[in-house]
C-alpha cells in the first residue's frame, strides 16, 4: 500500500519561506496529478496547488504568485515552495492524487506567526 509522507513544515515569521516534501513511496506518483492541500483548524481541507504529470500547474488565489509546486519524478517526491508566507497559511498541508486518492499522510504543520 502506498504511504504518503509530507514534511517539511515549522514555525516561521510572516514574509518568510518554506519548502515542503510529498514523497510516495511505491507508487506510479510519476503519473498522476499530485494536490497539496491545506487544513486550518476547524475548517475543511481544501486544495492549495496542483501539478500534473506533464507539469501543468494550478495555485488557488490565496497562493497565486507565492508558491510554486514541483515534482522529482526520479524521487518519487512533489515539493510546495511556500513564498512570503502569511498567518492566514497557517494549517497542516496534506499531498495526495486528484483521483483515486491514496490513503491519507498525516501531513505537516506550518505555523506562521511573529
Amino acid at each position: 500500500q502506498v504511504q504518503v509522507v509530507e514534511s517539511g513544515g515549522a514555525l516561521v515569521q510572516p514574509g518568510g519561506s518554506l519548502r515542503l516534501s510529498c514523497a510516495a513511496s511505491g507508487s506510479a506518483i510519476s503519473t498522476s496529478t499530485i494536490v497539496w492541500y491545506h487544513q486550518g483548524s476547524g475548517k475543511q481541507r481544501e486544495s492549495v496547488a496542483s501539478i500534473t504529470a506533464r507539469g501543468f500547474t494550478n495555485f488557488a488565489d490565496s497562493v497565486n504568485g507565492r508558491f510554486t509546486i514541483s515534482r522529482d519524478n526520479a524521487k518519487s517526491t512533489v515539493y510546495l515552495q511556500m513564498n512570503n508566507l502569511k498567518p492566514e497559511d497557517t494549517a497542516v498541508y496534506y499531498c495526495n492524487k486528484a483521483l483515486n486518492p491514496w490513503r491519507w499522510g498525516r501531513g505537516t504543520h506550518v505555523t506562521v506567526s511573529s
